[in-house]
């Protein structure tokens, strides 16, 4: 009597409960796995977004700074004023600007001082380059980096005529001198590593890297008709 051989619908039968037990197990698998994936995918965009965010937030800045470089231009042509010219003479009557009451100026806060100790230079930063910072002191551009921060801190002043008056004396910085600022966080020191005469279109003085904490003083240059600007490079000193 010869050997009863399985029947085909045995084998199907056979093959289905294979493909449920893997099936079984694989659904398992996805349970167990499911949210651990579904954590790591959700940090991941997190991440993205995260990311995304802050490199926006760099290109405002850098475009806001680079925007504040370009109005320089204009408030370095500005003449600035000459303290030896000569007093006009007093008129016999008074004019109705003398008998006017003066407004107050604006209170000014500085956020900083700069002193640059080979060029006997000492001075207010006021929080922003404009037309009325610029005449008292020297102004932080704003966006670029804070004092002693990761980037690039930028500083700019008028290049005065008389000696010794805001940034009149900064062609004579040499490489390795010291920029001390000072601020109500700390105090930070910069050696210059570089000085350089660019065209006012050159906005790669304010260029940085994620590691490096520069300053860059920015002023006119020459100091009559002024037609580039003067850059003083620094580092921090660690």
């Amino acid at each position: 009597m010869g050997v009863r051989g399985q029947t085909p619908e045995g084998s199907e039968d056979e093959l289905m409960k294979r493909i449920a037990a893997y099936l079984l197990i694989i659904a398992g698998l996805l349970v167990i796995i499911y949210p651990k994936a579904s954590a790591w995918y959700n940090d991941r965009q997190q991440e993205k977004l995260l990311a995304a965010w802050e490199e926006e937030a760099d290109e405002a800045a850098d475009a806001l700074a680079r925007e504040q470089y370009d109005e320089l231009t204009a408030l370095f042509a500005e003449e600035p004023e000459d303290d030896d010219a000569e007093e006009p003479e007093p008129s016999s009557e008074p004019s109705a600007e003398a008998t006017a009451t003066p407004k107050p100026e604006p209170k000014l806060n500085p956020i900083a001082t700069i002193k640059i100790s080979s060029i006997d230079l000492s001075l207010p930063v006021l929080e922003g380059a404009t037309q009325k910072n610029m005449k008292y002191a020297a102004a932080h551009l704003k966006e670029t980096a804070g004092f002693g921060e990761v980037g690039n801190a930028a500083i700019a002043a008028h290049r005065m005529r008389a000696k010794g008056k805001l940034f009149n004396r900064l062609n004579e910085v040499k490489k390795g001198d010291e920029i001390v600022i000072e601020t109500k966080k700390g105090t930070y020191t910069y050696v210059v590593y570089k000085t350089s005469i660019v065209e006012p279109t050159d906005v790669s003085v304010l260029n940085y890297n994620k590691t490096d904490k520069r300053l860059t003083l920015i002023t006119c240059d020459p100091v009559v008709d002024p037609t580039h600007r003067l850059i003083v490079h620094a580092e921090l000193k660690e």
